[in-house]
């Protein structure tokens, strides 16, 4: 279903927008009056559920996920506030930078609530009773889950504090990492079973958690707990409470992997019992008869875009994409370039580009046959190019010969952008492309629009947006993905390849994710076109294989800032230079020259929040998170 709306009315539309989770927003007001009466009826209780998801992190939503703009994944010219300060490397301890340990402890606390009241409800069915008892235990340990992601060990409040309770009754120290990700999973597997299989009312249901929802947490959660940031973490050795305890063991246990690998499984096979599958685009009607390039890229697309498809496993209902594809849209239409609706900003910086495979499936660095010494040269765009790259333009050969997810989730410079109101492909010359140089209609030269890196997110800007004439912006709109199946599917693949090592099992599920993306083989595409032919035959190669893997099926999603984080790499991606083009210059030749937009850093202590210093004075049974 299509959201028409127009920039005059977007103000109204993110106000009061009616989708399937608007009665999340019906949430009893924090205070004592509110509580007397919450728990006695139904329809007062349900609201109190709802407070309880209101928690639920906005995913995608710049002003409250991390994930977006706090890492490397994308940049833009104004870089002050927020997450962004959090990527120039200035998060600190007196107000923490996206600090969210009081949110959710406040979270965490309304669930308590919740599941010590619930029983007190008259005319609330049995059945109706357990599956919310168990919807709240779910947020209970997903909240617990997004702190622990966040600062490591937490204080565990398995019992309810009371409502009125002062500082001084809210004391508890930091449980072991370990403790926190066991209770996260009894939480877990306590809710499981009274959850539903499907929505059966979508309408008004959507974004409520399943019983697929929570075994693929789960199962996330698990792979987290087996990664190197909390599996063996030795630089962590030193954090104690001030009793001494450890909050981290240096141990490393393998069977963290394979516990995990069979939670992974079973999340999967219940995914598939309820008919969830791979995306593919394959419309019920379709006007035009596209080419294989274009339906692949769709397909890729889509896989994001296309609201709650047959890969989504989990969507954020309370985060909507509108205005985030408002921000990162630019002015793919030639005939309206004095628009104001839309921003082209949010840019991929040059090693985004980078990170993506040959069009044979391997990386760029890897190909024996793709030029990478000579990867900033130009080349002209032949008939063999023209779905991928303007037919006669001149671009970067970085450009040229790269895979279909490539020219799914990035627009650059000569690059074809297919859609926005444009679906014939046959009729070529109808199609837009993007011009990136300077004063060119996508180029630098007009403050506040425009890339900053020559680059532009296409991924999650919907195919049917049209922008019409004057400040007119269509914008079909959809739910974040939080889970997709295909991240399911790497999540095995990585638990499978840490607790046996590489075999058919292991690659057979990644390359699930490759023949969705119209890539050959793991098998195949190593050992024709890698200088490194049996990379993929040991545990490391194939580690690096599923880490880049990753990294591009969820590129742009929210996923990289925690990954290199729970993989222990952040420190040495994140500390390179932010790169782009030279935006200032008019020719092909100058153009196509890399810049240093920004010397980024990442230090150890980097790899966890601080706690606040208001936190740590409040409660002095708390310890800081080491370095800060």
């Amino acid at each position: 279903m299509k959201d028409n709306i127009t920039i005059r009315a977007l103000l109204l539309f993110i106000l009061f927008a009616c989708n399937s989770c608007a009665k999340f927003l019906d949430v009893v007001p924090d205070n004592v009056a509110t509580l007397d009466n919450a728990f006695t009826t139904r329809i007062e209780a349900k609201k109190y559920l709802f407070t309880c998801y209101s928690y639920i992190p906005r995913n995608g939503d710049l002003g409250d996920d991390p994930a977006m703009v706090g890492g490397d994944e994308l940049w833009r010219f104004s870089t002050e506030g927020g997450f962004f300060s959090m990527a120039m490397g200035l998060q600190n301890v007196v107000g923490p930078l996206g600090d969210r340990w009081g949110f959710y402890l406040r979270a965490i606390r309304d669930c308590n609530i919740f599941l010590e009241n619930i029983a007190k409800v008259p005319d609330l069915k049995e059945e109706e009773r357990k599956r919310w008892i168990a919807e709240v235990k779910f947020l209970k340990g997903y909240y617990n889950f997004y702190l622990v992601m966040m600062y490591g060990p937490i204080p565990l409040m398995k019992t309810n504090v009371p409502i009125n309770a002062d500082g001084s009754d809210i004391k508890l120290s930091r449980s072991p990492v370990d403790s926190c990700f066991d209770y996260v999973l009894q939480l877990i597997d306590e809710a499981t079973a009274d959850l539903p299989a499907t929505i059966i009312d979508p309408a008004n249901e959507l974004g409520r958690v399943t019983m697929p929802i929570a075994l693929s947490v789960k199962a996330k959660v698990m792979v987290y707990a087996a990664s190197p940031l909390f599996n063996g973490n030795s630089d962590e050795a030193v954090l104690k409470n001030r009793d001494g305890s450890l909050l981290f063991n240096p141990t490393f246990s393998k069977a963290k992997w394979a516990a995990a690998a069979a939670a992974c499984k079973k999340a999967i096979d219940a995914c598939h019992q309820v008919g969830m599958k791979l995306y593919k685009y394959r419309p019920d009607f379709q006007q035009f008869n596209l080419s294989d390039t274009i339906m692949t890229q769709l397909s890729i697309r889509n896989a994001f875009c296309e609201r709650w498809n047959s890969g989504i496993i989990w969507a954020n209902t309370q985060t909507n994409s509108t205005g985030f594809q408002q921000l990162i849209t630019t002015y793919i239409d030639p005939g309206n370039r004095d628009i104001t609706a839309v921003k082209g900003q949010l840019s991929p910086p040059l090693h985004m580009a980078e990170l993506f495979y040959s069009n044979h499936g391997v990386p760029i660095t890897e190909d024996k046959s793709w030029d990478y010494a000579n990867r900033f040269n130009l080349k002209v765009a032949g008939e063999a190019d023209k779905f991928h790259v303007w037919k006669g333009y001149t671009t970067a050969y970085l450009n040229f010969n790269r895979e279909p997810r490539f020219y799914a989730d990035l627009g650059f410079d000569g690059g074809l952008w297919y859609g926005q109101g444009r679906y014939d492909d046959k009729n070529y010359n109808d199609l837009f492309y993007l011009e990136g140089k300077y004063r060119q209609r996508n180029g630098f030269g007009k403050p506040g629009y425009g890339s900053i890196t020559g680059y532009y997110l296409k991924k999650a800007v919907h195919y049917q947006n049209v922008i019409g004439r004057g400040n007119d912006y269509s914008i079909t709109s959809y739910s974040w993905p939080i889970m997709r199946l295909s991240g399911l599917y790497l999540l095995y693949a990585e638990a499978l390849n840490e607790s046996q090592g590489p075999g058919g099992e292991v690659n057979n599920y990644l390359n699930l994710v490759r023949e969705h993306a119209g890539l050959a083989s793991v098998e195949t595409s190593w050992s024709t076109w890698s200088n490194n032919p049996v990379k993929y035959t040991s545990q490391r190669g194939m580690r690096d294989i599923i880490h880049q893997e990753t990294l591009i099926e969820l590129a742009f999603e929210g996923q990289r800032f925690w990954d290199l984080r729970r993989w222990k790499e952040a420190q040495s991606v994140l500390n390179r230079p932010i790169k782009g083009w030279d935006l200032i210059q008019e020719t092909a030749s100058g153009y196509y020259r890399p810049k240093t937009i920004f010397n980024q850093t990442f230090a150890l202590k980097n790899y966890f929040w601080p706690i606040s210093e208001g936190s740590l004075s409040t409660d002095k049974s708390l310890v800081q998170n080491l370095g800060w």
